[in-house]
């Protein structure tokens, strides 16, 4: 039934039980699936040689963050027996549009991703990356609550 699962990734707690379900669905319909992490590149404004060593040192630990997130969500879907496993870094100031993005360049024909279930002034301040994805994308979207 679906071919190519996408499942963004956090490391947090929640991403890993999307993982997990993802995993199960593609052991039983045979899919490929892609983990993804989607980093910001520029969240900080600035000007300076300052803002640039910050900028470098936000990247570098951004980027080994989300590597292991993308390792560790990797390990379980392999162990989970599923044999097409692939790991893509996105870009995004927005992380949605990032995987907006990735949905499009795989053709993945599936979303799983954790939601942690934030309600009233949390989420207003903080946002629904889950919210934002279902207002723009075309496929449909699992979604595994904290």
């Amino acid at each position: 039934m679906f071919q190519h699962i996408l499942v963004p990734v956090d490391g947090s707690e929640t991403s890993m039980k999307a993982v997990a379900k993802a995993a199960a669905l593609a052991q039983s319909f045979g899919s490929t699936v892609t983990v993804l992490c989607v980093i910001d590149p520029y969240p900080f404004t600035g000007v300076g040689a300052d803002f640039a060593y910050g900028q470098a040192q936000y990247l570098s630990a951004a980027t080994a963050e989300a590597n292991a997130a993308l390792d560790a969500a990797k390990s379980a879907i392999s162990q989970a027996g599923v044999t097409t496993v692939n790991t893509m870094l996105g870009e995004g100031h927005a992380i949605h549009d990032g995987i907006q993005r990735a949905v499009e360049s795989t053709g993945a024909d599936l979303v799983v991703m954790g939601s942690h279930g934030r309600r009233g002034l949390e989420k207003l301040v903080l946002g629904s990356v889950t919210q934002r994805l279902l207002g723009v994308t075309h496929v449909p979207v699992l979604v595994v609550r904290d």
